[in-house]
């Protein structure tokens, strides 16, 4: 840069800017009210709600996008509904079949209830399903039996009363299962 160059050039005029009004010091008039006319304030005002306004409503649309119904789960085959409901099932009968002293019973409650956790999580959402007894009944039968152990712990008894209920509801489903239904 050759020092005969600078960025901004010197002049000898000046120019000078237009004066500034202040709208609110203009006189009033019968015809346009001061409350009407706009002020640099409430015109910023203006623009502030009008992007508050903007923002908002896109907002909103790109939320609705995300809480819209997700897509419905693929639904299974009535032929693994069925397996899959009889090996859980024959889980719940070897569970609550085992002795309350066997060593065994934590790990078999434990594959229990992860087997009932999957069971209803791919289950519970199939529209067509949740009308059949089969589900109503296995789904009450390990309802009772998840919520029993995770009150009273992994090797705590099911009273009997309780577990008599409990494996009527899968003699229930188990029947229901065989019938279609």
């Amino acid at each position: 840069m050759s020092t005969t160059q600078s960025l901004f050039t010197p002049t000898s005029h000046l120019k000078l800017l237009p004066p500034t009004t202040s709208v609110t010091t203009a006189s009033t008039t019968s015809a346009s009210p001061n409350h009407l006319r706009p002020t640099p304030a409430s015109s910023s005002r203006s623009t502030r709600r009008t992007l508050l306004t903007t923002s908002t409503a896109a907002a909103a649309a790109s939320l609705l996008l995300v809480l819209r119904e997700p897509p419905p789960a693929h639904a299974a085959s009535d032929d693994e509904y069925k397996k899959e409901t009889s090996e859980v099932i024959g889980k719940l009968r070897t569970t609550l079949g085992l002795d309350r002293s066997d060593p065994n019973v934590a790990s078999a409650v434990a594959e229990l209830r992860e087997a009932s956790t999957t069971w209803v999580a791919k289950y519970r959402r199939e529209k067509e399903l949740l009308g059949r007894s089969s589900f109503r009944d296995m789904y009450s039968a390990l309802n009772a039996v998840s919520g029993h152990y995770i009150s009273f712990g992994p090797t705590a008894p099911i009273p009997a009363k309780r577990k008599a209920r409990i494996l009527e509801e899968v003699d229930s489903a188990e029947k229901a299962l065989l019938r279609g239904r």
